[in-house]
C-alpha cells in the first residue's frame, strides 16, 4: 500500500485525499490530457484529468445556465504573471487571443493576473501556445504548486519597488515546478498530433493502483517531491504603509524594510506567514486568517526562506482533508513559537526580530499620476476586472488603441484594476482624448464607492458558485449609491466586496461591506473590515436575501452619520459601536 511521508508519520493511501493518489500516479502531471486533445470527438477532460489541466493553468467548466439542455463545456486559462507586469506587445498578443479564442473579455483577477474565459476545447492548444509565443506562461498558475506571486504595481517615490518586483520575479521563477508535461503537451508539437499509438484508450487512474500507476522513471520535482503541496501556495511581496498586495491574506508575505541609514536600500524583509481567506459554510475547522509576523531576515535570504516556508507546507499540511490543507491550518495549530523553530531548523538560519512596518490603505490610485522618474501613470477603474466593450463604454477597444499607439507598460493590481505606467507626460492629453471617445473620462471613472468595489466570477462558469457575484454587481452598486446619497454619504469610500461562495476570490473577508453567497439569492452579510485590510470582519447577518441587503445596511449608515467620530470609517465605526 502506498503511503505519503509527512513531518508527522506516513499516512497509509487509504486516507489519503484523493488528489493526494492521482498526483503520486503521474508526478509529471501529464495525467490522460495529451490523448483527450488528440481526440477531435472529446469536447471535455475526465473529473480526473481536471485536476492535471489546473496545474498547466486551465479549469475545465461549463454554462450553468445551460446545463438543462446539457453541460456545455468551456475552459477558463490563467497565466500566471509576477508582479502583474505585461508589457505592451505582450497586452495586445493576450487581447487577441480573448478575441479570437475566448469571449473577447480579459480578466483581470485579484491576484494580478489575466483569465482567459469562454474557450472551447480546440482553443485550448492555440491559447497555450499564443500565450508562450508572447513570452508568458500558464504553469502553476492553478495547482498545488506556488502560484503567481504578487507585487507592488502602483509606480512612485518608494525607491524600494524596483528591488520588491525583482524578488518576487526570481522567487516566480525558482518556485515553479520544473515537471516537463506542460512543454511535451502544449508546445512540442505545433498541431498537438499524436503517434497513433497514443491514441489507444488509457485505463481510469481510479483503477490503476499507485504502485502501477507511477510511471517509472518520472520526473520528481526537486522542491515539491512527487506529490506536490497539499493545496495551493501564495506568496506577495509588500512595503508599508501601502498595503497594496493584501499581504495579510496570503500563506507567505515578505515586507520590505528600508535601511535606516539609507532609505533607498533595502535592508531586509519582514516574513509573515499562515495567511488566507477560504472557508466552508457550517464547516468549524475552516475559517479565513490573516498571517502571522514571524519574524526579519536579511535581503539576501530571501529565496531561502521561501523555499524553506513551502518545505513546511509540503511536509505538514492536511492531506487527508483538502479543505483543511493549506499553510494557515498548520500555523493556527501548531503556534507561531514552533514555526519559528522549524524555520530555523530547515533553513539553517533563525530570523531575527520584526521591524516596526505599518501599513494604513490598501486601495488603488485612479487617474493620473507623477511617478519617480518624471514620467507618468494612469490608474483605470475596471468593473469586477472585466475588460470589454459595452454600448457607450468601450473599454477594451479603447486600452488597446491606447497600447497600440503609445506602447505604456500595463500593470495589474490585486484589486482587479488595471495601470498604464511609463507615460511620457506630453502624450497624457492624448491618452485622454482616446478615452474619452471612446465614453471613459479618466477624471470621473465613478463614485468613491464604485472604485472601492470588487468581485468574484461566480456564475454561470465557477462551478463552486452559490450565488451570483460579478453578474450582479452592477445592480448592488447602484443600489449602493442610491442609499449613500439618501443618507448623506454620497462621497463616502467603503470598501465593498462580494463573492458566490465562501472560498473568497475576492477576498470578501477583510471588507468594510461583504457579501458571501450561501444559497441562490441568499448572502452571509459581514461587516467590520478596515481601510488598511489588517483587520477581518465579522458575521453580522446570516442568509440575508439579495433584495433586503439595502434594508439591512440602511439604519447602520443613519447610524454612522449621526454616531461617527471625525474621520473614522464605516468598518472602524462598525467595530467600535456596533460589533462589541
Amino acid at each position: 500500500m502506498s503511503t505519503t511521508t509527512t513531518g508527522d508519520a506516513s499516512i497509509p493511501a487509504s486516507k489519503l485525499a484523493k488528489n493526494e493518489l492521482l498526483k503520486e500516479a503521474y508526478p509529471d502531471l501529464s495525467g490522460h490530457l495529451a490523448p483527450t486533445l488528440a481526440d477531435p470527438a472529446a469536447d471535455h477532460f475526465t473529473e480526473d484529468d481536471e485536476q492535471f489541466l489546473k496545474f498547466h493553468g486551465a479549469y475545465q467548466q461549463d454554462d450553468r445556465d445551460k446545463r438543462k439542455t446539457g453541460k456545455q463545456y468551456l475552459f477558463m486559462i490563467r497565466a500566471r504573471i509576477p508582479g502583474g507586469r505585461v508589457p505592451a506587445a505582450q497586452y495586445l498578443a493576450f487581447d487577441d487571443l480573448a478575441g479570437r479564442y475566448g469571449n473577447s473579455t480579459l480578466r483581470v483577477t485579484s491576484r494580478q493576473t489575466f483569465q482567459w474565459h469562454g474557450v472551447v476545447k480546440s482553443g485550448l492548444g492555440p491559447v497555450m501556445r499564443g500565450i508562450h509565443a508572447a513570452l508568458g506562461t500558464t504553469i502553476a498558475a492553478c495547482g498545488d504548486v506556488v502560484r503567481n506571486v504578487l507585487a507592488p504595481s502602483t509606480p512612485s517615490t518608494n525607491p524600494l519597488l524596483p528591488q520588491l518586483y525583482a524578488d518576487a520575479a526570481r522567487l516566480s521563477a525558482e518556485l515553479a515546478p520544473k515537471q516537463t508535461a506542460y512543454h511535451e503537451i502544449w508546445l512540442g508539437d505545433t498541431e498537438l498530433k499524436l503517434p497513433a499509438a497514443a491514441a489507444v484508450a488509457v485505463p481510469e487512474i481510479q483503477s490503476v493502483t499507485p504502485e502501477a500507476a507511477t510511471p517509472t522513471g518520472a520526473a520528481v520535482d526537486p522542491l515539491y517531491g512527487p506529490t506536490y503541496l497539499p493545496r495551493k501556495f501564495k506568496i506577495a511581496f509588500a512595503v508599508a504603509p501601502l498595503n497594496d498586495t493584501d499581504i495579510f491574506t496570503n500563506c507567505l508575505g515578505f515586507v520590505g524594510i528600508a535601511d535606516p541609514a539609507d532609505p533607498a536600500r533595502l535592508l531586509g524583509y519582514n516574513l509573515l506567514a499562515g495567511g488566507g481567506m477560504g472557508t466552508s459554510h457550517g464547516n468549524k475547522e475552516t475559517f479565513p486568517r490573516l498571517a502571522d509576523v514571524i519574524g526579519f531576515l536579511p535581503a539576501e535570504r530571501v529565496l531561502d526562506a521561501a523555499r524553506t516556508v513551502v518545505t513546511i507546507h509540503r511536509d505538514f499540511g492536511d492531506r487527508t482533508n483538502r479543505k483543511h490543507a493549506r499553510l494557515k491550518y498548520v500555523l493556527a495549530e501548531r503556534g507561531v513559537e514552533w514555526f519559528r523553530a522549524e524555520f530555523a531548523a530547515r533553513a539553517g538560519f533563525a530570523l531575527e526580530s520584526a521591524r516596526p512596518a505599518v501599513f494604513t490603505r490598501q486601495l488603488d490610485l485612479f487617474g493620473w499620476h507623477p511617478q519617480a522618474d518624471g514620467q507618468r501613470f494612469l490608474g483605470v477603474y475596471i468593473e469586477s476586472g472585466r475588460i470589454k466593450d459595452i454600448p457607450g463604454h468601450a473599454l477594451r477597444t479603447a486600452l488597446r488603441t491606447v497600447v497600440e499607439r503609445f506602447a505604456p507598460e500595463v500593470r495589474l493590481t490585486v484589486q482587479q484594476n488595471l495601470i498604464l505606467a511609463g507615460v511620457s507626460p506630453a502624450d497624457e492629453a492624448a491618452i485622454t482624448a482616446v478615452f474619452a471617445q471612446h465614453g471613459i473620462d479618466l477624471a470621473h471613472q465613478g463614485s468613491s464607492f464604485r472604485k472601492a468595489t470588487m468581485a468574484c466570477v461566480a456564475l454561470p462558469t465557477c462551478g463552486l458558485a452559490l450565488a451570483e457575484a460579478e453578474r450582479v454587481l452592477p445592480v448592488l452598486i447602484e443600489r449602493f449609491e442610491a442609499l449613500l446619497a439618501e443618507v448623506g454619504l454620497a462621497e463616502e469610500e467603503i470598501v465593498f466586496r462580494i463573492t458566490g461562495c465562501p472560498n473568497g476570490c475576492a477576498r470578501p473577508f477583510l471588507a468594510e461591506i461583504a457579501l458571501v453567497g450561501r444559497a441562490p439569492g441568499k448572502y452571509n452579510l459581514l461587516l467590520g473590515g478596515n481601510e488598511a485590510s489588517t483587520r477581518l470582519n465579522r458575521l453580522y447577518r446570516e442568509s440575508v436575501k439579495f433584495d433586503d441587503v439595502v434594508t439591512e445596511l440602511r439604519p447602520l449608515l443613519q447610524r454612522f452619520v449621526a454616531e461617527r467620530q471625525p474621520g473614522e470609517r464605516f468598518g472602524d465605526f462598525i467595530v467600535r459601536a456596533v460589533l462589541n
